[in-house]
């Protein structure tokens, strides 16, 4: 028997605000993940409440960079804590963000603006994912038709736009000399997968061309490059992100990805500055997370404690979290981490 989502939502917040897991059942290992310290659960609650503060009445975060991008990830987190549309404390903000992103798509399929952002395939991407997750919750009929519609159209945006590579750029392939590059690649993938785990038809050979493209920029020490036209020199932060997209592409045992694992564990699992340097400590983490967690909880648990205390510790007073880019892009991707263990984001589930 399929049950509404919504049920499983009211039964986890149920259990998150009791604190009871079944005593025929418990070990130490569900308790620890029924149970989050009081600290991450402070700084979630604060981060949430700064987060949904800074939004427009128009539902977009008033930012000068990225203003799709940062509508998106902003909504994804916090639809994370449980929220929808309609239901929770953050219905509204959700409600409005889902406005301001529909609004930005165009007759083409593209999400976004290209007069004002001249990096858009990331806010395209992203926007894809929110308004996938979104879709999977919306029970309005005209609502469902309405987003159906805009990520179509956006999913054959995406495929027109891949390179002859399978790779994709800060622009479509037309406009950018088909150049390509790691990060938006991961973005378009992640995005694509949101759209067909929604219902939405996606081309599997755009996806089994992006594959190769990931596959194609490994390095002999099994990490991945910026680029296929710059291979050689690995990246942390892509190959974490390589990972997570292959892994949402159903790939989890190609003779690659054992490769990439040891290469990002031997990195990243530390939580040293890997990344630092381009300014992509959250962007490498927010991917490797993702990671960690479909390892198991043997692999996952040890790693999140560590996480999730240093991400506390690097709050702010205000419930923000600042860092390259703009505080709202850091909040964001430290709320979806910290709330992974909730479960309310189906692309990121085990």
């Amino acid at each position: 028997m399929n049950y509404p989502t919504i049920d499983r939502r009211r039964f986890l917040h149920a259990l998150a605000a009791s604190g009871c897991v079944a005593a025929t059942s418990a070990t130490p290992e569900t308790a620890r993940a029924a149970i989050p310290k009081p600290k991450w659960r402070e700084a979630i609650n604060k981060g949430l409440e700064w987060l949904a503060s800074k939004q427009s009445s128009r539902g977009q975060w008033n930012t000068t960079v990225y203003p799709t991008a940062m509508a998106a990830l902003s909504g994804t987190a916090l639809i994370a804590s449980g929220s929808t549309t309609t239901q929770g404390p953050y219905a509204r903000q959700i409600a409005r963000a889902a406005d301001f992103i529909i609004s930005k798509s165009r007759g083409n399929g593209l999400i976004g603006d290209p007069q004002t952002d001249a990096r858009y395939t990331y806010g395209h991407g992203f926007a894809m994912l929110f308004l996938s997750q979104v879709l999977g919750e919306e029970g309005l009929i005209d609502r469902r038709e309405e987003l159906v519609d805009v990520l179509s159209r956006a999913v054959q945006f995406s495929g027109n736009a891949q390179t002859a590579a399978g790779g994709w750029g800060y622009v479509s392939a037309k406009e950018g000399n088909d150049f390509d590059e790691g990060s938006t690649t991961i973005t378009q993938v992640q995005g694509l997968r949101g759209c067909r785990n929604a219902g939405i038809p996606v081309s599997g050979e755009v996806i089994e061309k992006a594959k190769e493209y990931i596959y194609r920029c490994q390095n002999p020490d099994g990490g991945i490059s910026y680029s296929s036209r710059q291979t050689g020199s690995s990246r942390p932060a892509i190959t974490a992100a390589a990972l997570a997209a292959l892994y949402n592409a159903g790939d989890y045992s190609s003779e690659q990805v054992p490769e990439m694992l040891a290469y990002s564990k031997e990195a990243l699992h530390g939580l040293g500055d890997a990344g630092a340097a381009f300014g992509h400590w959250h962007y490498t983490y927010l991917y490797y997370s993702q990671v960690v967690y479909r390892q198991g909880d043997e692999e996952w648990f040890p790693f999140r404690d560590r996480l999730y205390d240093r991400i506390s510790v690097e709050q702010q007073p205000d419930g923000s979290w600042t860092g390259p880019i703009h505080p709202v892009y850091i909040t964001a991707c430290n709320l979806t981490m910290l709330q992974l263990d909730r479960g309310f984001l189906p692309i990121y589930q085990r």
